[in-house]
């Protein structure tokens, strides 16, 4: 008979939706959030450390790790690479551009207006309400990852790590790709005034190229007839070039002013998500990563609840105006496709596992009769031939080096959980 298991008992979905509604309570009461936040992340820790001397897969976290710090370097490059971009999206055409250029009609935001005034006000206040934050889908994929502890998802848990990352940072790169090959105007004017310090006037590139020939439609005609860039587009004030030494080749994507300072990494820190529209939605997209982690590591009714609170995550960025509509539903559908993709590369099952299974299906008959007849010897041949034979490894306990990589493992991941809670705590 199968023992129940921190699976099927549910536990996990319970400490994830515990999460969720006692962060919320900041908004409704601040008091009893500074009170019971600390509380609940007590006993999850205390609970994690209090399984982690009888945790039997050290040896497949200690193989899964190599692959868990490559992916969180090239998603790290992506993120550098990212930032640039985004700064480059926001300065190529100036200021100016983004103050005066409307946003993009929205047929997504009407309906949401338009059910404004058909609902009941409190299903309205339910849509507005801001439940979940990208902060939250860090820390689900963190309790998913973390549940491996409890048997809870199959492990390795570093495994799991990499392939959220890898798909994340595929995906990062996707999205990159496709907002700065394409510069369109924000959903919110104003914010490119309020956030950046870029000069106000065109970049040389967007001078000669874009800025003749935006609005008059025989100055497009010509351009097409001609393929050629044939305005004269006059004098523009230069830029401001500080002395980055060997990275002064960014200054022509960032575009500082001498009021910023003189280092580049600096710049990269401000942009804090950009501001004209950036196809698609990085929110969503590390929204709908953790829904698919969780549904196909875990499953049952907490992944509906987590896919439930996507959906209010996508009403919610095209209602407040972060992103246009067709931002949230490519997130949704690019997460899922990627996800499904990197399944080929990174697979959650242990293939091997499973593969043994199927032949102690196929040997089950034989097995039995050799019980039956008390012939231990074949019994251990039948074993052999699908690779459980021979598990004297297994009756020994970690070794000091597995000790040390376990502790190390526990510190990391509990710096890492700190720092996302730090820095995306503002979404």
């Amino acid at each position: 008979m199968r023992l129940p298991t921190a699976r099927n008992s549910g536990g996990l979905g319970l400490a994830a939706i515990s999460y969720v509604l006692i962060d919320y309570l900041r908004h409704l009461s601040p008091s009893w959030h500074s009170r019971l936040q600390p509380v609940l992340w007590t006993v999850l820790v205390l609970i994690a450390l209090s399984r982690v001397p009888f945790y039997r897969h050290w040896s497949a976290e200690f193989r899964a790790v190599i692959p868990f710090v490559a992916s969180m370097v090239f998603m790290l490059a992506t993120l550098l690479f990212e930032s640039v971009s985004v700064r480059f999206s926001t300065a190529v055409l100036g200021l100016d551009w983004h103050s005066d250029t409307p946003p993009l009609p929205d047929t997504g935001q009407w309906l949401l207006l338009a059910l404004n005034e058909k609902l009941p006000g409190t299903i309205v206040e339910i849509l507005r309400a801001r439940i979940i934050g990208l902060h939250h889908y860090l820390m689900l994929f963190m309790m998913l990852a973390f549940s491996v502890l409890f048997d809870s998802v199959e492990a390795p848990g570093f495994g799991l790590g990499a392939r959220y990352m890898f798909t994340m940072a595929i995906g990062r790169l996707l999205r990159t790709l496709t907002f700065v090959s394409t510069i369109l105007p924000s959903a919110r004017p104003w914010c490119a005034t309020t956030r950046f310090n870029v000069p106000t006037y065109p970049h040389h590139w967007a001078q000669k190229y874009y800025v003749p020939y935006a609005s008059d439609a025989d100055s497009i005609r010509q351009i097409l007839r001609y393929d050629i860039a044939y305005v004269d587009t006059g004098d523009y004030p230069g830029d401001y070039r500080p002395d980055w030494g060997s990275m002064s080749f960014l200054i022509d994507f960032l575009r500082p002013i001498g009021s910023e300072g003189s280092a580049w990494y600096s710049l990269l820190k401000k942009a804090e998500g950009g501001c004209n529209d950036l196809v698609f939605s990085g929110h969503m997209l590390v929204a709908v990563l953790t829904a698919m982690a969780w549904t196909e590591a875990y499953g049952g009714y907490s992944s509906g609840v987590i896919w439930l609170l996507v959906f209010h995550s996508a009403q919610r960025e095209i209602r407040e105006r972060h992103h246009y509509s067709v931002d949230c539903v490519v997130a949704i559908y690019v997460g899922i496709l990627i996800w499904k993709m990197t399944g080929f590369i990174w697979p959650l099952k242990n293939k091997s596992r499973h593969k043994r299974l199927a032949e102690l299906e196929k040997i089950q008959g034989r097995l039995v009769q050799a019980a039956k007849d008390s012939d231990i010897d074949k019994v251990n041949e039948l074993l052999r031939e699908v690779g459980l034979g021979n598990q004297e490894s297994q009756n020994h306990g970690p070794s000091r080096a597995m000790w040390l990589f376990a502790g190390a493992t526990i510190f990391s991941a509990f710096t890492v959980v700190l720092l996302a809670l730090t820095w995306t705590s503002g979404g």
